[in-house]
């Protein structure tokens, strides 16, 4: 039987939040750049790259996970198949018919 595999809608939102927190450093430290002394530059600099260094963490981890739902999903239609082999031909001869008929009418 299929197991469920866990969303990972919680890295998606993180990876945006993260995305737009980037968007939003990055305008403020190109409008302020030019008012900022030395110290508050860098300040300003060190954070936005410890932003970017976040969300690129974060993408990491989220096309780990894709990865790992696709492998899950691999095994489990492989298995499906190999357990119902007459299924999976009618399966995909109906998909290619119905393709098929729609390829056809354009």
């Amino acid at each position: 039987m299929m197991e469920k595999i866990p969303t990972q809608s919680g890295a998606r939102d993180q990876l945006l939040s993260d995305l737009k927190t980037v968007v939003l450093d990055a305008e403020a430290w190109l409008r302020n750049s030019g008012q900022l002394t030395g110290d508050e530059f860098k300040a300003a600099k060190a954070k936005f790259e410890r932003t970017i260094v976040k969300a690129k963490d974060d993408i990491i981890r989220l096309e780990e996970a894709v990865v790992e739902k696709t492998k899950v999903a691999y095994k489990a239609t492989d298995d499906y198949v190999q357990e119902n082999p007459w299924k999976a031909v009618g399966v995909g001869a109906a998909i290619g018919v119905v393709i098929g008929l729609l390829a056809a009418r354009r």
